[in-house]
């Protein structure tokens, strides 16, 4: 597996409803179990679909994404006022230790997963703060979604977070993608 992105030049199918079929937004709030005035980061936020769904459940949202052409896309489309766009590699984070109370990821952790990664996550994310991993799972049939080769399976993903020392609270397959939701060391 190596580095990618998403096409850039295909960025108006992230904006599809049908995505709600793989992670709704009720799941994805649910699992980072923010709050009014809690500070997040949408770890591959793209054109900001679910950025859009938490922004309302939390006091800042960064929207971070290593492509800027899926932040114009972002702004085209209209950022919400608590919503900060970051362009930066997840393996180096503009953020202070400790400074954020939650992060997710939806479709995107095949994209930047690496163990550097998951320590700076670690880093950023204050103690006991939740991580929300959803993606593609590798034993999908890939019907959707990246090739398999691509993908990581939930135990690969649990793995490594736990390497950078979270604790995973819960850690399960569905159809062609996987759900972890973790605890910051």
């Amino acid at each position: 597996m190596g580095f990618h992105t998403f096409d850039a030049d295909q960025a108006a199918r992230l904006e599809d409803p049908d995505r709600y079929r793989w992670v709704s937004s009720e799941e994805l709030v649910g699992a980072v179990a923010a709050d009014e005035a809690a500070v997040v980061a949408d770890l591959g936020s793209g054109t900001g679909f679910y950025t859009d769904d938490v922004a309302p459940h939390a006091g800042t949202v960064y929207g971070v994404d290593v492509q800027p052409e899926m932040h114009e896309a972002y702004r085209e489309k209209g950022v919400p006022a608590n919503v900060d766009l970051v362009e930066s590699d997840i393996a180096a984070l503009p953020f202070e230790t400790g400074g954020l109370d939650a992060a997710f990821s939806t479709a995107t952790f095949h994209e930047f997963a690496s163990d550097a990664a998951a320590a700076e996550v670690a880093r950023v994310l204050r103690a006991d703060g939740r991580l929300a991993v959803f993606d593609w799972d590798a034993d999908g049939a890939g019907d959707a979604g990246p090739p398999p080769s691509e993908r990581y399976g939930v135990d690969d993903a649990v793995s490594m977070l736990e390497g950078a020392g979270f604790d995973a609270i819960r850690a399960v397959t569905r159809t062609e993608t996987f759900a972890v939701v973790a605890t910051a060391p």
